[in-house]
């Protein structure tokens, strides 16, 4: 896991996944995860990215699903057993924090509109990732920044926020018309072997219609991954099998319609191990792929692309997942804490789970024992100004009245940060980037157009709202990539690659073209604070130490 994040992840909260994550297992079995099983009944495994032992569970091609059914389940025990309140299609707003302490939250009914304060002892975030800053994203589109980013603005520090996950095997994109893309299982990539043209000529004909990928002979097809990493070969880490992917279709040897996409081929796997094989591990997959693409992956290959996916960044969190903000505890994929700069295949579900289950039940009993119980509620004046300071934002939003629909603003955003701040980045191009986020700001403050009320349901108002949080975070992204001068795991600055004048790419250790580290002056965690909107925010170093794992070169060869 900490080579996988290229080093840049705290090695102590590493150790602690990796220590409870077989209670994970157990816990899940117990919750009636089906997990796949061996002949003799024992838990089977399988390689995912980025190893080369089988060291993973699973459930068909569907574990992180199943996963989230279990999950859900026991939650809604609770809920049945009166331990749990839910409420349902319920937004949080902003975040109180009343004399240093997180207190409470403020929240939006969704279906009435209804804006509410609710007060507690401490206050603990699990709301996901911040990966629809891009638009296109494998993400519901549901998912915002807005929760992390309320809490950042009341003083939390958002930390490596440049760090997002590509993932290689998503279903190219197809047109402008998409507000989402599918994700295709790196289980996948255990039979199906990665493959362009070795030639543009060839690339072109099958974009034209003129080939298919039948049609090109074996000693025409480039298995890049392969060649490049003999070792891992297609299940070489994300990070990188997504950047040999962009590589090959910047050389113009893509295979999709619009240029980016690679073939992921079973027909080896299908030879050697006969098709009711495949249909048994990954049948629902391939039915998905057909559904929406109409072409059927058991007899041509797959198309795919990478996709953003995950974000390693998030708030800063302490060893007790506790924020620099006291009472404010941040799990999952809110928070920042192990996967450094790569996550490596069903390791979110693996922290996920175990900061739930294993690790906040352990350390939030510490922070609560060092307060009153109840000493704080919704009378207390940082309520009533939070929640007047939530009412006249959606006022402001309401009151604009322009021209400009919201979905046109994200576009337009996710775009630009793709370009920019995606797969690969420049520092002329993240500067190019910061001059256009305050346009973009200036006049989505002017333009945007929200009909509707603020009672009831709005969705378009419910969007307005993340959309304009999506462009203060993508400022601080941007600062974070700027500041970040070398490249690692998935953030990859063009000036700071291996060439073939490195001694480890002239000894065969490592490719020319990899990402390139800079230990010797990046070896830390970036923590941002927030110092106003359009303002650049300050920079904090925590600085990383390995005890157990020594800082090396990764290399997958």
């Amino acid at each position: 896991t900490i080579k996988g994040g290229d080093f840049r992840s705290r090695e102590a909260n590493v150790h602690r996944l990796a220590e409870v994550s077989v209670n994970i297992i157990d816990q899940c079995v117990a919750q009636g995860v089906p997990f796949a099983r061996e002949y003799g009944g024992l838990l089977d495994n399988r390689s995912f990215g980025g190893a080369q032992v089988s060291r993973t569970f699973y459930a068909r091609g569907q574990t992180g699903q199943q996963l989230l059914i279990g999950a859900y389940q026991a939650l809604e025990k609770e809920i049945a057993k009166g331990g749990v309140t839910m409420h349902k299609r319920t937004e949080m707003l902003d975040l109180v924090v009343v004399d240093g302490h997180a207190k409470g939250i403020i929240t939006r009914n969704l279906q009435t509109g209804e804006v509410s304060s609710h007060a507690a002892d401490c206050v603990l975030l699990a709301t996901g990732g911040y990966g629809n800053v891009f638009f296109l994203s494998t993400n519901a589109m549901g998912c915002n920044v807005m929760a992390a980013f309320r809490a950042h603005k009341r003083g939390a520090y958002m930390a490596n926020p440049c760090y997002t996950q590509i993932h290689p095997t998503c279903i190219p994109v197809s047109g402008d018309y998409q507000s989402k893309l599918t994700l295709m299982s790196e289980s996948l990539r255990n039979d199906g072997r990665i493959w362009v043209p070795k030639s543009a000529e060839t690339a072109k004909k099958i974009r034209e219609g003129q080939l298919t990928a039948t049609d090109v002979a074996e000693e025409d097809r480039d298995y890049y991954l392969e060649r490049k990493y003999p070792s891992f070969g297609n299940l070489a880490p994300r990070d990188i099998s997504s950047r040999s992917a962009k590589e090959v279709c910047d050389e113009g040897r893509g295979v999709a319609k619009t240029g980016l996409g690679v073939f992921l081929d079973f027909s080896d796997a299908i030879e050697r191990l006969g098709e009711d094989t495949i249909r048994a591990r990954y049948g629902n997959l391939f039915q998905m792929y057909e559904k929406i693409t109409g072409d059927n992956p058991y007899k041509t290959p797959m198309m795919i692309y990478p996709a953003v996916h995950y974000t390693m960044g998030g708030l800063w969190v302490d060893y007790n997942l506790m924020s620099n903000v006291n009472g404010l505890h941040v799990l999952g994929e809110a928070n920042f804490s192990d996967h450094g700069a790569n996550r490596l295949g069903a390791s979110a579900l693996m922290q996920g789970l175990a900061d739930g289950y294993f690790v906040i039940p352990a350390t939030l009993p510490n922070y609560l024992a060092s307060v009153e119980p109840g000493t704080v509620t919704t009378e207390a004046q940082e309520f009533v100004e939070a929640e007047k300071a939530v009412k006249d934002r959606i006022e402001k939003l309401l009151s604009i009245n322009g021209k400009r629909a919201v979905d046109s603003f994200h576009r337009e955003l996710g775009l630009l940060i793709w370009d920019k701040c995606g797969m690969s980045r420049s520092k002329d191009g993240l500067e190019e980037a910061l001059k256009r986020l305050s346009e973009i700001r200036k006049e989505f403050w002017e333009n945007v157009k929200i009909p509707g009320s603020g009672e009831g349901v709005n969705m378009e108002l419910e969007k307005a709202g993340r959309v304009a949080d999506f462009i203060d975070f993508g400022e601080v992204m941007i600062h974070d990539a700027l500041d970040r001068e070398e490249s690692c795991g998935g953030h990859f600055r063009e000036e700071y690659q291996f060439t073939k004048d490195d001694e480890d790419v002239k000894s065969g250790y490592t490719n020319e073209g990899e990402a390139k580290r800079r230990d010797d002056e990046y070896c830390y965690v970036s923590a941002w604070e927030y110092k106003g909107p359009g303002e650049k925010p300050f920079l904090h170093k925590e600085e990383l130490e390995f005890e157990n794992v020594e800082l090396a070169v990764r290399s997958y060869k």
